[in-house]
């Protein structure tokens, strides 16, 4: 069987950009309105966004957005008007149908996997397809419990953007030679977490990086007892630029009624009401993430 040519990275903004206007001509690209305010929990800001009021006049999006339907996948096939195109022989790029953030990629795979089996070489060299030439944040979310809410397996991108989820704030504070493979944590976040470099990291050959990426992955996985290979994998979320790779275990999805995801740890919540601001300024963020995660053991 022949391979699929994979997706040019020199051509994925521009494929992305004709995608996106297009399939917001048609109606098929759907974001959900968002107003934000920032918050600061010591030196590290957060972002928070809720559902702007004009959004709620389209009730019927933002209860598509949270649909857990168990017999549902969008992604088997995904929608033809939102599909990007390949990133090699088993994976699509394909737009998040209800982004909060513009241009929120999604990196499927083709044939059915499930959200909690393990992530793999080929996964990662996928999403180096896209964070190669383009930078910006990748995350996955390992299971409902994570925040994931779609069972079919997918890594996701957002591009680099002022305000926008970030590691950079945590990971300045890191201090890492060059060649440094080793597993760093920050005393001030209090949850179980591990950070390592990926300076070594080939980003221009996607195929080599997904190994190299994959191997910190597991790095990281022995790093924080867990299993990397395992079939499920206790849930987890999973973040990396082109510089560092976070883990975070997790256990459970909600603090309060506020879902959390991967974007959480770097910065970025979401609420559906804007009372729920204040529910977060008054525990702290750093709290919340706490609360969702495992406790520091340090």
């Amino acid at each position: 069987m022949a391979q699929t040519a994979p997706a040019a990275p020199s051509g994925l903004l521009a494929r992305i950009e004709l995608t996106r206007n297009r399939a917001l001509e048609s109606g098929s690209l759907q974001p959900i309105l968002t107003e934000r305010a920032t918050l600061e929990n010591g030196a590290l800001p957060f972002s928070v966004r809720w559902i702007s009021s004009l959004e709620h006049k389209h009730a019927a999006r933002e209860q598509a957005a949270g649909r857990r339907d168990g017999d549902f996948n969008p992604f088997l096939p995904p929608e033809p008007a939102l599909t990007v195109g390949p990133l090699g022989e088993a994976h699509l790029a394909v737009l998040n149908k209800f982004p909060v953030i513009d241009r929120h990629l999604l990196v499927i795979t083709r044939a059915f996997e499930d959200q909690t089996a393990p992530l793999t070489a080929a996964d990662f060299a996928a999403l180096a397809f896209v964070m190669g030439p383009h930078g910006g944040l990748g995350f996955y979310n390992g299971g409902a419990a994570a925040g994931a809410s779609q069972r079919h397996k997918h890594l996701q991108w957002i591009p680099a953007a002022a305000g926008e989820a970030s590691l950079a704030p945590q990971t300045a504070r890191l201090t890492a030679q060059a060649g440094d493979t080793a597993v760093h944590t920050l005393a001030e976040l209090p949850y179980r977490h591990a950070f390592v470099r990926l300076n070594t990291v080939e980003w221009d050959r996607p195929q080599a990086a997904g190994e190299r990426l994959h191997a910190a992955f597991v790095r990281l996985c022995a790093a924080l007892d867990v299993p990397a290979a395992a079939d499920p994998m206790p849930p987890y979320n999973l973040l990396l630029d082109r510089d560092w790779m976070l883990l975070v275990p997790r256990r459970r999805e909600h603090w309060e009624d506020i879902s959390v995801n991967a974007l959480g740890f770097a910065g970025s919540l979401f609420v559906r009401r804007p009372a729920q601001i204040e529910l977060i300024r008054t525990a702290g963020p750093l709290r919340l993430l706490a609360e969702v995660a495992e406790p520091a053991d340090y």
